[in-house]
This record gives structure tokens, sequence and C-alpha cells, in this order.
């Protein structure tokens, strides 16, 4: 639209209103008087403090009279909008908000009148559970709901009410015969023509059962509705539902969380693609039979297929994001750039064709106050709405429109277009010769066809597969077909396809997963990247699907982590469930899932080095423990202070940041309190321990192993810094000092975490027997060895001799034998650095140390790969690897 420059000169704005608007002309005509109204505050954004004091300057001491104030305000509103809309002094939001303030006080003033009207006759009516007094509340839906009403629009109501009940009044009501007596006036005091007109056509087909259903409905009926009988158009229309009147009701809340769950689903709902585009092709189907083309609502690229767009984003991710739950469409697209669901120009482009088109709306129905959506056919009215939009001719209206709505039609079936594509049936038929089938997997390159074969007939006749629903089953046989020639592309080709099929059989019942891989075939390729490089990844999707969606977005897939803004995100993500300690917990395994995928991603991409991979880990690890610990005391029961005297302390791979994904986190529990503040943190502790290792619907953090604190199972959960020194000094094993050289604060008060470091230098630094300290690590290590037989020919790379059990004992004997001398041992800095540290020192000689750096890194990077494919326990061929710098430094510390 070409917008006109805004005009100092009144007369000829509403020279030119008159001339693109019959209806403005018609109003002045009847009421000549406005015109000079118009002139004293044409300037004046029409917002609702303005449309408010209008009606409050007009007389509405009963029905009659606030019936006639309602028709007189609206009028002289559309008087104020046209002359601004038309004269370029106002855009498009201020045309939505005006309408939609208008329909909202309308519908408030209507219901507090009669209200009062009804309680006067019958008492209020009270709730039958909570004695209390009901207020119906009025729910506008979609554009109404959305903020962004037209200008001849109707406007969709629902009405509910709390409680079902009775009035206390001398003649007694059932809240429901009240409330639907309270429905029917505001109806008509809103929607009746009169001899002035109307307010708003009222339209209350979307309540349940549509016209044949209950004016009003209790909470409890509309949630057993939406439950039971809820259909997915509906899902659609509920997006925009929103409390119009009265408005700061208590209950408002408690409807909200009763609808939301119908209309946001706690996983992500791939399916609403489906769904809406079968609610696309009936309404497509509606329009060419009633010969609608020229709807530019309705029509091919008209405004219903860009809302179309935002919502079905909206219904498949809001539940997870509660940001995605805002009413206005402008907004969700703005949204969806931002969350690179849709490309920025995209949205840009599909922002601006949604205010062309609103704004050749509101010209369309500027003309007669028709609700209309109908390009018009008549020469004259054609020239009129293309001055009203700016053009000196209706052709070039056309210039811009008909490009603009290709573009719009364009990327809608980008988005909601079948997916399925074209495969090959005789991969996947109901009827197929296995042996046929094993020569056509044999020629695509698969070594094992002919067990693969037999699990595709296997996977065909299984009652799994038959008892799915149509779209489900034929989703399958659209994905196998597919899956065989992308895996066959793979160096693994032939795990790669047994992996997928696994997968795909785990999420088979789950169609909102199937969904996701039909609707989204782009992320094809990258799955079964993931899946031929990794048999734990295989096994991590299944059990978690919800992370295939990660696959969408490369952007975010292959970009290391930035904690810090992570940390914020879900500390937001939590604070949107505060208190429901349930969802808290998903989100915590949520998120923890999804950065671990991430880091997955990238290892199997060959972008994060394993040690870089290990530190990422970890700090996944201490984050959530963090937002644990925060949870539990926010949740704790008893507490004597703000913030607790607590700390976490980890050992092992958490200590030493050489986490995996299948990682335990070996934990000890401290306090630096007064001594009565035990039971206190004991608790504390305990709830920590149930949150990160328990199971949910969403699976389960980490294993906790406590083992190692003092005295093991038979010590107490949480100990005192005091409690844990003694213990340290006088009656810790050596095993129990070398794994201290590995232990660090986490989590908790860093003032805690300091003492505790201070601990655990003091300790490190005592002066020991080092020949006593030899015997104590060698038998040690001889338990370690009798714990872990190795009977075959291979070489276990971390318990056998040479192995990775032999480097650390040995960095953890330098340590202890040391560290009185050379307290920079202590350092918490790892094995390779704690080798080179010592060599540094002439501890040991330089070459012997980098090459025991070296066949650590080795040892570590095998172990990983073997465990990313499920080996274990990680043995390989004998002599593979030269373990002979371990072997001579073991000789030359242990002497054995």
């Amino acid at each position: 639209m070409k917008n006109p420059e805004p005009s100092n000169d009144f007369d000829q704005l509403a020279k030119h209103a008159a001339q693109c608007s019959r209806y403005f002309s018609r109003l002045l005509e009847a009421e000549p008087v406005w015109l000079e109204i118009l002139r004293g505050d044409h300037r004046s954004a029409a917002d609702a403090d303005l449309i408010r004091r209008w009606l409050d300057e007009l007389p509405a001491a009963d029905e009659a009279q606030l019936s006639r104030a309602l028709r007189m305000l609206r009028k002289r509103v559309m008087l104020h909008l046209i002359l601004r809309d038309l004269g370029g002094l106002c855009d498009l939001q201020e045309v939505m908000t005006a309408m939609t303030a208008l329909a909202e006080l309308s519908v408030q003033r209507a219901q507090a009148m009669m209200m009062e009207t009804l309680s006067a006759q019958f008492g209020q009516p009270i709730g039958a559970d909570s004695g209390a007094a009901q207020q119906m509340l009025v729910i506008g839906m979609g554009k109404l709901g959305g903020g962004e009403l037209n200008v001849s629009s109707d406007i969709d109501l629902i009405f509910v009410y709390p409680e079902e009940g009775e009035t206390n009044g001398a003649r007694s009501l059932s809240n429901h015969e009240f409330f639907s007596r309270l429905g029917r006036k505001v109806i008509a005091l809103v929607n009746d023509l009169t001899a002035d007109g109307y307010v708003f056509r009222v339209d209350m087909r979307l309540r349940p059962y549509g016209d044949s259903g209950p004016l009003a409905m209790s909470f409890t009926a509309l949630e057993e509705y939406l439950v039971a009988q809820g259909r997915e158009w509906e899902r659609y229309a509920w997006i925009k539902a929103r409390v119009i009147s009265p408005l700061g009701d208590a209950r408002i809340a408690e409807l909200e969380q009763l609808a939301q769950p119908f209309v946001f689903r706690k996983y992500l709902d791939f399916g609403a693609f489906d769904s809406m585009r079968k609610l696309h092709v009936q309404i497509r189907a509606e329009v060419v039979r009633r010969d609608r083309q020229d709807n530019i609502k309705l029509g091919a690229g008209g405004i219903r297929e860009i809302e179309f767009i935002a919502q079905v984003f909206q219904l498949i991710r809001g539940g997870r994001d509660a940001r995605l739950r805002i009413k206005p469409t402008r907004k969700v697209l703005q949204l969806l750039a931002q969350e690179g669901e849709l490309q920025a120009d995209v949205v840009q482009k599909l922002d601006e064709s949604y205010v062309f088109l609103r704004n050749l709306e509101h010209r369309l129905q500027y003309l007669d106050d028709q609700q209309t959506q109908m390009l018009p056919e008549g020469e004259e009215q054609r020239a009129i709405i293309a001055r009203a939009m700016g053009y000196a001719d209706y052709a070039a209206l056309l210039a811009e429109l008909d490009p603009l709505r290709e573009f719009v039609s364009t990327q809608f079936e980008a988005v909601f277009g079948s997916k399925q594509g074209e495969h090959d049936d005789s991969l996947w038929h109901e009827n197929g010769d296995r042996d046929a089938l094993a020569a056509q997997l044999t020629a695509a390159g698969y070594a094992e066809a002919s067990e693969l074969a037999g699990i595709l007939m296997q996977m065909r006749a299984s009652g799994r597969y038959r008892q799915l629903p149509d779209i489900s089953r034929q989703r399958m046989d659209s994905l196998v077909p597919r899956f065989i020639k992308l895996c066959a592309t793979e160096s693994h080709a032939d795990a790669a396809l047994r992996r997928a099929l696994t997968l795909l059989e785990a999420i088979a019942r789950r169609a909102a997963y199937l969904a996701f891989l039909a609707e989204y075939p782009q992320a094809l390729p990258r799955l079964m990247r993931i899946l031929g490089a990794s048999a734990w990844a295989g096994d991590y999707l299944a059990q978690h699907p919800i992370l295939l969606d990660e696959l969408l977005d490369t952007r975010e897939l292959y970009v290391a982590p930035d904690w810090q803004a992570l940390d914020a995100q879900l500390l937001e993500q939590l604070d949107a469930h505060h208190g429901d300690t349930e969802h808290e917990m998903d989100v915590l395994r949520q998120f923890r899932q999804v950065q671990t995928f991430h880091l997955l991603a990238m290892d199997l991409q060959g972008v994060l080095p394993l040690e870089k991979l290990s530190d990422h880990l970890s700090d996944l690890a201490d984050m959530i423990l963090r937002h644990v610990l925060r949870l539990c005391w926010r949740d704790a029961r008893k507490k004597h202070i703000e913030q607790p005297k607590f700390a976490v302390i980890a050992y092992g791979k958490l200590g030493g940041k050489e986490l995996g994904y299948a990682s335990d986190l070996d934990l000890v529990f401290l306090y630096d309190d007064d001594p009565d503040a035990g039971q206190i943190y004991a608790r504390l502790g305990q709830r920590i321990n149930t949150l990160v290792s328990s199971y949910t619907a969403a699976g389960r953090l980490y294993e906790v192993d406590l083992r190692l604190r003092p005295n093991g199972d038979s010590g107490l959960l949480v100990s005192s810094t005091e409690a844990f020194e003694s213990y340290q000094r006088e009656h810790a094993w050596v095993w129990e000092h070398q794994a201290l050289t590995r232990a660090r604060f986490c989590a908790g008060d860093p003032a805690v975490g300091e003492k505790f470091e201070q601990i655990r230098k003091s300790i490190l630094c005592l002066p020991r027997d080092t020949e006593k300290l030899k015997e104590d690590v060698r038998e040690m290590r001889r338990k370690m060895h009798e714990g872990h037989p190795n009977t075959t020919e291979l070489f276990d790379i971390k318990h056998d001799s040479g192995g990775m059990v032999d480097i650390e004992f040995m960095v953890q004997f330098i340590v202890l034998a040391h560290a009185s001398r050379y307290p920079q041992l202590t350092k918490n800095s790892g094995n390779l650095a704690l080798l080179q540290t010592a060599a540094e020192l002439h501890l040991i000689e330089q070459d012997i140390s980098t090459a025991l750096q070296a066949h650590y890194r080795e040892l570590r990077r095998l172990q990983h790969q073997m465990r990313l494919n499920n080996q274990s326990p990680c043995r390989i061929e004998q002599g593979k690897l030269d373990t002979s710098a371990v072997r001579s430094l073991w000789m030359k510390l242990f002497g054995k």
C-alpha cells in the first residue's frame, strides 16, 4: 500500500474519506454535527482511554440508554478511524487496537449492567463448592482474542463460569440458568440491530458443541469437553482465547491453566502440520465451491494462510516454549524469526504482506461497512479501492497484490506442502520377497543384506506395525525407503540402517515423532550420519526422541555452548514452572539431554576435541547441580538462613573434568555452619540426590555415587567441614587421599568451597613415608586388577597393566609423595597437566612425561570411540599400543 502523506487540511481529509467510504458519507449526512466533532479530535490516536472517555460522555443509566450509547460510540469510532486511516494519520495497529478496545468495552459495560439487573431479581450466583460469589467470564476468540479485530468484524465469544450452584435471592436460579440469561442479554445489547444500528455481530459457534451446546458452561464441563471431545480445529481456535470481561477476575488464571494442556501439548506436536493442512484443504474447497478465489482472507495467498503459518509453530512448540503462547500474529512471526524457525527475510516479507492485506481488507469494509474480504467486481468500486490504497488505478493495485499473494502461497506450501516425496515401494512391500529385497539391498551397497532384509520383513509383518493408525503407517511406508537410501551412503551403512530401524520401531507409536521425520526430510541426512557414527547416539535418541527436533537448526547444533547464556536460559525455563517440582525436574532433564545431544553432534562431526568435550560435559553437570541445589533449598521446609552454607564436592571423572556422556557423578556434600544445622543439611543432601538420580517420564539426570564420603556407605550423608578435615587427617585410607587429588568444589556456597580447597591442599601436602605410600598404592592397584580380571587375549585399555588406571595411579602417587615440597602439584589441573608439572619439577623425565601424555590421550580417545558404539569393556588387540613408557615409569616409581 502506498501510504498518503498526512495532510493538515481537515476538509481535504474528510473529502478523501467520503470519496473512499460511502459509509462515512452516510454517517455524516445523517448526523452533520459529527463533522465538527471529528474536526476537533481527529488528531487524537484512537486508543482505549479515548474510546472509554467518549462512552462516558453518553447517557447510559439503563439498558435502553446503554444500547443506544454503544451504537453511537461505534459510529464515532468508525468515523474517527476511517478519516485517520485513509488520511495516513494512523497505521494498521491503531485500527486493530481501537476496534478491539471498542469490542471489549462494549461487552464489559453490557455484562456489568445486565449482571446488576439480574442479581437484583435473583440474587448473586454462589459456587456450590467454594461458597463464593461467581462471575461469568467472557472469552474473546479469534481476532478479538488476538487484539486484531477488523473494522466490520463479528466477535467470537464463549461464556464460562467457575462453579455450578445457585443464586442466593428469594427467586433462586441455578448458576447455569442465571449465566445463560446473562449471556443472552449481553448478546442482545451488543448484537441486535435497532434503529441506531448494531455494535458487533456476535458469533457463539466456537463454544463447546457449537450451536447445539449450552450458551454458558462451568469450568468443569468445559474441561471435560476439551479433554474428551475437543477437536484439532478447536485447538487452533483456542490459541487466541483471552478473557475480555470482567478484567482482573481472580479465576482467569485458573481458566487459562485449564485450557492450556488442550491447546499446547507437553511434547513437540509435529502432528499439527497434518491437522492444519487438512483444515486448510477444507477451507480451500469451500472457497472454490463458493467461487471465492478473490477472497483476500480465505483465498490462496490470503490472510488466513499467514495466520496458519504463525499458529502451526505455536501448536507444535507452545507446550515447551511459553513465549510462543502470545496472541498477535505479527508478534508470533517476529518470534519465529528470532528462534530460527523461519528465515528473517521471509518473516519480514510475510509481515509486510499481512499489513498490506489487512489494510486492503479494511478499505473493502470501509466502503459500505460490510463484512467482506472479496475483491470488487464493478469498475466504480475497483477505482474507489485503488484510490483508498493509494494507487492510480486498479491495475496498479493488482500489480502489487498478485505477486504478494503468490509469495504468501509459496511460503504456505513450503510449510504445509506434502513432504512425502517419491519412494521405492519395492524396498518396503507387504508381499515382498526376502531374497529379492536382499538382492536390492546388496545392489545398494549393504554387506549384511540378507539379515537386514529379514529385519525389514519382520517389521512389516509385525503386529505393532499393523496396529498403527493409518496416518502413522503411511508415514512409516514413506520413511523406510528413505532410510534405506540415505544409510547406504554412510561409511557404516549396515550399522546405520539397523540403528535407524531400531529408532523407528521405538517411536512408531508416538505419532508426533513420526510426523517430525515426515515433515522435515532435511533433517534425515543428519540423523543417518549420527546413527552411522554411534550406536550410543542411536540408543540415546530412542530413549529421548524429543531430541530429534535439535537436528533442524544446524546453526545451533554445531556451535560451542555459551554456558553463561545457557545458564540464564535454564533459569528462565525453570522460573516459568516455579513451584511445580515435576515440571522443573522435566525441564532440567530435557535441558541436560539437549545440551548433551548438541555436544554429541559436534563430537561426531569432529569439531570438538575430546578434552574440550569433557570440559563441556563437566560444566553442564556443574550447572545442573547448581540449579538442583537452588531448587532444593528453595523448597526446604526448615530453613534457618536465606542461603545455605553448603557445598557439593565433585570427585572422580567430574572432579577431574574428564566426564563422559554416560558417566555417573561421584559427589560429597559438606556444610560449614552451626552443628545444630546438620539435620537440615542432611535432608538437603538427600533431596539433591533424589532429584538428580530419580527417574521421571523425561528420564534421569545422572546416576549418583556417594560412597566417597567419609566412612563410605556407613557414614553420614552430609559432613561438616570440621568433621571432613578430621576424618581426612585421622581415619582416611590412602586411596581416599588419592581420590582427593581429583576433587573440586562444583556447586553451592563458594566460601564452603574455598574451605574445602584449603583442607584438600593441606591434606595433600602432608609429609608421607614414601616407602609406605608405595606399598599402599601398589596394594590398591593389585585389588583393582583382581576386581577387573581379563581372561581374554585382548588388552583392556583401562584396567590392564600399561592402561589408564596405571597412569592415574602414578600421577596420584607423585602428588601425594611430593606435594609437601611442591604445593603446585595439588592443583586439580588434570592428569595431563600434572604429568607436565612433574617433568618440570624433575620428578620424572620429560621424554617419559611427553610419551605418557600422548599415550593417555590415545587411551582416552580409544575408550571414547568404543563407548560411542557401546563396546564395554574397552579392549583391543595386544601389541597395538606401545605401553613401554607406562611400564618403565611404574618400575621406576614402584619397583614392581
